[in-house]
């Protein structure tokens, strides 16, 4: 007896559960996919089937949430008003320089090696520290994230984006600079504490570099002096 009971209790807040979904889509009947009235139904105070009606609902991906790798670059800055210039062409900001030097560590840390780097050349023939084409099959990515941990130079980094399924693979698949290319401005949005972390460090770097470079200024001035 006492286990048909337990049963008839499970069975009355599956039912109250299932109730409370109606409230609540009647609750959030004009806002339904909004993005603030999701984030409260998801939360402790959501009542109901928690089940996130996808594509309708989207939940933002956690800031460690990995899918595939892009590259960041830094864009060009307009001199008077310090804000990135746009791109006609592509609708992107424009290209300042790229962080990625083609060292190939990207490619060689690879578990499953889609990655393909080839140097770049400067006019006289010499290799030069960037890269001409940079490819990613992107069917082939684990999305392990080891390239984006090994990078010596910041420059590769993994997204969020992972809605990328479409009828054809040969081709639209195999991304290359010009799709793997995203400001730097993107992945502060996207993982902001990563990058607040970094751009400290890089300030304690310059910081130090600066303090040794007046050092060897000043001993180079007392040498003069003393001479």
């Amino acid at each position: 007896m006492a286990f048909g009971l337990g049963v008839l209790r499970g069975m009355s807040i599956t039912l109250r559960h299932f109730v409370d979904t109606y409230v609540g889509d009647f609750k959030h009947l004009t806002n339904r996919y909004d993005a603030t009235a999701l984030a409260e139904r998801q939360s402790a105070r959501g009542k109901g089937i928690f089940t996130v009606q996808y594509p309708e609902e989207k939940l933002k991906p956690p800031e460690n949430f990995r899918f595939l790798p892009f590259l960041i670059y830094e864009p060009t800055l307009d001199e008077k008003t310090g804000q990135a210039i746009m791109d006609s062409a592509t609708g992107k900001e424009a290209i300042g320089y790229e962080r990625c030097t083609a060292c190939g560590i990207c490619a060689k840390v690879c578990p499953p090696q889609c990655i393909w780097i080839v140097r770049g050349q400067t006019p006289d023939g010499k290799p030069a520290p960037k890269a001409s084409e940079f490819y990613i099959d992107i069917d082939v990515c684990m999305n392990c994230g080891l390239c984006a941990e090994f990078c010596p130079f910041d420059a590769i980094k993994m997204d969020h984006d992972y809605e990328l399924a479409n009828y054809e693979r040969h081709v639209s698949h195999i991304y290359d600079m010009q799709t793997l290319l995203k400001p730097v401005d993107y992945y502060a949005r996207i993982r902001p504490t990563h990058y607040a972390y970094e751009e400290a460090n890089l300030t304690k770097e310059r910081q130090a570099a600066q303090a040794k470079k007046a050092r060897v200024g000043v001993g180079a001035a007392a040498e003069t002096k003393t001479e």
